[in-house]
């Protein structure tokens, strides 16, 4: 069985994948910047306890990360729990994906990775909505070409802002309010961060719809992807699992015989 591996600024991901490529689990767990390899061990190896596998279910692993400073101490991790060498989504793996972009180099492997599953999975041209720390837009037009994108403030920053920067507004949990005018300081804070999201979402699919002269699939992921697509007026496929279906096939096509 594939373990599959997403470290993030916020969140750390782990998905099983089998034989067959289906995906056995997926959790999310918080990325911890001080934690050493002996104890993301300790946590991988509860998560494979909690979902009924052990650690002889595991014979393989793929890494996607946006933290260097965490890539080596969760690889190290997995080293020590499998004993196996950990491949890393990055340059010098092939993803079958073409690259427009200025500097292809610089695009994040998550979005790399984001989009390879969306091609293999949902009709062209493309726009894939990543929501962790920051949101991230990617398009991929009809010949699956990766064409760019856009990067813009995540929802749990922009609300750690506006608590930091204001004398009496609370923190609040991401939870949709009842209506989009709020009669209370905290349905009116919850409104704000989730439709202001949820209209950003419609009109950056509109526009970027105008700019290449085509409709879209639009498909969305992340942490909070699943709270704020269903508050948009336009129709973004929520998909959770975009990151560990992407790496597993990422994996086949670079496993060694």
């Amino acid at each position: 069985m594939l373990l599959a591996v997403d470290i993030g600024n916020t969140n750390i991901v782990f998905g099983c994948v089998n034989e067959n490529d289906e995906i056995v689990f997926s959790e999310r767990i918080s990325t911890n910047h001080n934690a050493s390899a002996a104890e993301y061990a300790v946590m991988i190896k509860t998560i494979l306890e909690m979902n009924r596998l052990n650690i002889s279910d595991i014979d393989d692993s793929i890494m996607s990360s946006v933290v260097p400073s965490v890539t080596s101490t969760v690889r190290d991790a997995v080293k020590k729990l499998f004993g196996v060498d950990v491949m890393l989504a990055g340059p010098g793996v092939k993803t079958g994906l073409n690259i427009l972009i200025d500097n292809p180099a610089q695009l994040g492997s998550d979005q790399a990775v984001d989009a390879v599953a969306a091609i293999n999975q949902y009709p062209v041209p493309l726009i894939i909505i990543d929501m962790g720390t920051a949101t991230t837009v990617s398009v991929v037009d009809k010949n699956k070409n990766y064409r760019g994108g856009l990067i813009m403030t995540g929802m749990g920053v922009a609300a750690d802002a506006l608590i930091a920067r204001t004398a009496q507004l609370p923190k609040v949990n991401f939870e949709a309010p009842k209506n989009i005018i709020g009669t209370n300081t905290i349905d009116c804070i919850k409104s704000g961060l989730l439709y202001s999201n949820a209209c950003a979402l419609d009109g950056i699919i509109e526009r970027i719809e105008e700019e290449i002269g085509e409709k879209c699939t639009a498909v969305a992921t992340g942490g909070i992807a699943e709270l704020v697509t269903p508050l948009c007026k336009r129709q973004i496929i929520a998909d959770g699992n975009l990151l560990i279906k992407g790496l597993a096939i990422i994996y086949r096509k670079n496993k060694k015989n």
